[in-house]
């Protein structure tokens, strides 16, 4: 299962945020450290909003910013935001068109499978994945005299 590049963006905002001073940046900082578009990651970033990882803030001092406390922030949360589909076969999915429906014992086996998944990606928070700070602060140039 490959996740869109939403999902994928949504945990390196939140990573960044983590380890940023004050726990906020702007898109295009967070962009840049990523070296990612600042375009896609301004959609992310809304979305985020709507979900309620992230709050916006104009003018000066402004930005992105962490509105949850990372320990309460599961992977599969952002997971579940940021994705549309998350059916890993077709008959998961919401048209469910498969040629041996009713037959097949296999969609109650990746209907198992998406579940243990989630149960793992449950159990992992931001703090968790965000647990080397200084490492994270220095792959995302965050290191630099004590500010961002």
């Amino acid at each position: 299962m490959k996740l869109t590049f939403h999902a994928d963006y949504a945990i390196r905002v939140l990573l960044y945020l983590r380890v940023a001073p004050e726990r906020r940046g702007t898109v295009s900082k967070i962009a840049k450290a990523h070296n990612v578009s600042r375009h896609h990651l301004d959609k992310v970033v809304q979305r985020m909003v709507g979900a309620g990882f992230v709050r916006t803030v104009r003018g000066r001092g402004g930005g992105v910013r962490l509105e949850r406390d990372p320990s309460s922030i599961t992977v599969g949360a952002v997971i579940r935001a940021m994705e549309d589909d998350l059916a890993i076969v077709e008959c998961l999915g919401h048209a469910r068109f498969c040629r041996v429906a009713g037959v097949c014992g296999g969609r109650n086996v990746f209907a198992e499978a998406l579940e243990a998944y989630f149960a793992v990606l449950d159990r992992a928070t931001l703090e968790d994945i965000a647990s080397n700070q200084g490492g994270l602060r220095g792959a995302l140039q965050l290191i630099r005299g004590g500010a961002a």
